[in-house]
């Protein structure tokens, strides 16, 4: 029993099923947090902000798993040299395998439609059975996108990358569960995440992004670099605005 998540929604006045609302699940779900469970990250950064209370007041860290390292070093599945040495079936199990989220956090990501063409209809097909859906792509007319192409070295390229990758996704925006958004920030890392894994490809100075290192974690506790990064995705998805694909003019074409 989570006395702690039964106090403050008591001090509060809110019923569990507006927590559920607001964190956008089931009821039930709720329910299951206050027998106990722990909630994913991005519901626990959710339910805490409408609570007004830390997170980790909710939910404190866990104490250590007998015989399994807990944090980064045991969290850590492993580190490719950079993004295109990750393996296609390894970007393809993990989409298809993934019953209840997928988040992507990227400027333009354009090789992960381009390596996989059907990678709207996959997410689609992941949406149709209850898994929620979220890309959150650079907005191709923002500062932040214009300050890369400058570090990169490419100009305008980017952006006409955006709109080269947002092509692939126009069925997204009024397939339920699934949500396109577009956001102006610096980004310091594109995020995959695939329920309890998350891709985390850091980005070096003035070199694109496929030439970075990945690392591929797997969620143990609320202490490790996981929550960390879920969080700043948490961050930047708020912060973001809706695309509406019928106001994007033609795109060029382009590789990332």
């Amino acid at each position: 029993m989570n006395e702690r998540l039964h106090s403050a929604l008591a001090q509060r006045g809110v019923l569990p099923e507006s927590l559920a609302e607001v964190c956008e699940v089931d009821p039930k779900t709720v329910g299951r947090w206050l027998g106990g469970r722990v909630p994913h990250a991005r519901h626990r950064f959710r339910a805490a902000r409408y609570l007004r209370v830390e997170e980790s007041f909710l939910w404190p860290a866990p104490q250590r798993r007998s015989g399994r390292p807990s944090g980064p070093d045991g969290e850590l599945v492993g580190i490719y040299q950079n993004r295109a040495s990750v393996p296609r079936e390894t970007w393809l199990s993990l989409l298809q395998e993934a019953k209840e989220q997928i988040d992507v956090l990227v400027f333009s990501g354009t090789f992960f439609a381009q390596s996989n063409p059907q990678v709207a209809h996959m997410l689609a097909e992941r949406a149709s059975h209850g898994v929620k859906v979220r890309l959150c792509f650079g907005d191709p007319t923002g500062q932040a996108v214009a300050n890369r192409g400058r570090e990169e070295g490419i100009g305008d390229t980017l952006s006409a990358k955006i709109r080269a990758s947002l092509t692939y996704y126009r069925p997204l925006p009024s397939t339920p569960s699934c949500e396109v958004r577009l956001h102006d920030t610096t980004l310091y890392n594109s995020l995959f995440r695939y329920d309890d894994n998350l891709l985390v490809n850091p980005h070096v100075f003035g070199q694109p992004a496929s030439a970075n290192p990945l690392m591929h974690l797997k969620w143990m506790d609320s202490s490790g670099w996981f929550d960390n990064y879920a969080q700043s995705f948490e961050a930047v998805w708020a912060s973001a605005h809706a695309w509406k694909p019928d106001q994007e003019g033609n795109p060029a074409n382009g590789q990332d």
